[in-house]
């Protein structure tokens, strides 16, 4: 599944092809969604936000957009006026004058107000997402000493979006490789310095894959186009200490890490 730094790009995507334009055409797939095509036509897309890994379309009416790619779903950018041929099942389609945005195979899709977004269980249960600029070291610290997530295992925790809103397998692996910790650790166990240093490679490295987009030619995954330093190199050598790069099964999905510098 791809990870918040890929569903940001994507809705940077879509949001410079329609972003401020007037709607021509409208459909819905699902139809308990059919009774708001004809509403949104004629309104605007003031702005596409991601919170993790979904992304909520904000139209000028206050109506919302939202949806979960999960794993299979995708968003396309076309001309109008285009027929693309997809083996993909569309559910979504929002045109204007010169841009149309398809969503397709997604099934988690609703359409919200200001006062059912505060309420939708997803987003209720997800903590703050790591590419919000305006999130802080010193609160995501704060948030691996706080009761509800001390005593939790970083081979877990790391994966769970209540805890910090898209990351997920890939960055889990970086992060902790260049944090020097093991997957076992949880964070009352760390000294002061590992927390910073945890604390810190929790926002930059979301961050670094999100912003290089393009600067890798290789170690490439679901479009993390930055040098990975463990993740996929099982066998290899650890560029820090030497060691072996090791692959695991973590919670279900593989965990590549160097047991010579994470300790």
């Amino acid at each position: 599944m791809p990870e918040g730094p890929e569903i940001r790009r994507a809705a940077d995507k879509l949001e410079k092809a329609i972003k401020g334009k007037t709607l021509t055409e409208v459909w819905f797939a699902f139809p308990q969604l059919k009774t708001y095509e004809s509403s949104l036509i004629g309104e605007r897309v003031e702005a596409i936000e991601t919170r993790g890994k979904a992304i909520l379309t904000h139209f000028s009416n206050g109506l919302i957009l939202y949806s979960h790619n999960q794993l299979y779903g995708v968003w396309r950018v076309i001309k109008s006026g285009a027929d693309p041929q997809s083996n993909r099942i569309l559910r979504v389609k929002l045109a204007a004058e010169d841009k149309t945005l398809l969503l397709y195979s997604a099934s988690d899709i609703e359409l919200l107000t200001q006062d059912t977004l505060a309420a939708h269980p997803f987003l209720l249960r997800v903590g703050p997402d790591v590419l919000d600029m305006t999130l802080t070291v010193e609160e995501v610290r704060a948030r691996l000493l706080s009761p509800r997530f001390r005593r939790r295992q970083f081979s877990g925790l790391l994966l769970d979006q209540a805890f910090l809103a898209g990351l997920g397998n890939y960055l889990r692996v970086e992060i902790l490789w260049h944090a020097g910790l093991a997957p076992q650790h949880k964070a009352q166990d760390l000294d002061e310095a590992q927390l910073d240093k945890l604390a810190e490679a929790l926002l930059a490295i979301p961050r670094l894959s999100y912003q290089t987009r393009g600067v890798a030619k290789e170690n490439k995954h679901h479009g993390a186009l930055f040098s990975f330093k463990v993740f996929h190199r099982a066998g290899k050598p650890c560029e820090r200490c030497g060691g072996i790069i090791e692959k695991t099964s973590l919670s279900s999905r593989p965990f590549y890490w160097c047991p010579g510098c994470q300790t």
